[in-house]
């Protein structure tokens, strides 16, 4: 059949450039974890994703924005694109916090969602700035993140196959051969299959197993809710207030030249072709 084909095709593909076990995903981080230890870096994990949640979701009831209503799964698309584009550049490479506005910017284009106006918190205290569409700092960065991506920008969440599972079970449980009696309450255990799935973005689940499998971990237990757990635990033990501050103390300086250097060939580039991204 036409469909199983597709659906194999697709998990080779992410398995061959986007799944790896967790030493491959240790050593592609090995220039940052000259600075960071394993926990700080889980940490850090768990701040970006809370930050790019922060800002898309403040940005979204900002006065540039209004009327805007941002869906969850732009969020997720942003957040997948900044941890695969931190397993091939380090944060000396390129300023994360300028990745992360960047990677929400450019997943509201791939998810065909409305373009935010996408700016970051003064509380942040970060002194780039991004709203203006005469600044090309944006956009150049957009260059980058989609180059260091491989153009792969379509990104399968597990929030589909955890939907069609969660049916399946509800068709099975309301039948006569069900040996057990029917969800009563199927909308409360569909929004803590959610709550799960978006929490496995704040850790590596994603870049070690496929979208069904942590479908089916958000519904039954499962090898990578072992991931997830501890993940939990760090959460709670997180002081964010406090410990980001010494974790950024640590963030090393992007190197200004590269960044240079990376803008002016993609500006060159961009002058060449005949068509260009946008």
């Amino acid at each position: 059949m036409e469909v199983p084909d597709v659906q194999n095709h697709y998990i080779y593909a992410l398995r061959q450039q986007w799944m790896f076990d967790k030493t491959e995903i240790w050593k592609q981080r090995a220039e940052d974890m000259k600075t960071y230890s394993e926990d700080e870096y889980n940490r850090l994990n768990i701040f970006w994703a809370n930050f790019i949640t922060a800002v898309a979701t403040e940005c979204a009831h900002s006065q540039a924005n209004v009327g805007c209503k941002l869906r969850q799964q732009v969020i997720a698309t942003a957040i997948v694109y900044f941890k695969r584009f931190y397993l091939r550049q380090s944060f000396r490479d390129m300023c994360p916090f300028l990745v992360a506005s960047t990677a929400l910017f450019l997943a509201c284009k791939v998810e065909e969602h409305t373009t935010l106006s996408v700016s970051i918190p003064k509380r942040w205290g970060v002194t780039f700035e991004t709203t203006s569409a005469k600044n090309g700092v944006l956009y150049d960065s957009e260059f980058i993140l989609v180059e260091i991506l491989d153009c792969c920008l379509v990104v399968y969440h597990p929030q589909r196959p955890m939907v069609e599972l969660l049916d399946d079970f509800r068709l099975y449980t309301n039948s006569s051969a069900s040996p057990t009696s029917p969800l009563k309450d199927f909308e409360s255990i569909e929004a803590q299959c959610q709550k799960v799935i978006n929490d496995t973005l704040r850790c590596d689940v994603g870049l070690i197993y496929a979208p069904h499998i942590i479908a089916i971990s958000s519904i039954l237990v499962a090898d990578c809710t072992d991931q997830i757990y501890k993940m939990y635990t760090l959460w709670r033990s997180f002081d964010e207030k406090e410990e980001v501050k010494k974790l950024m103390a640590k963030l090393p300086k992007p190197n200004q030249q590269q960044m240079t250097q990376q803008q002016q060939h993609h500006q060159h580039h961009q002058q060449q072709s005949s068509s260009g991204y946008h």
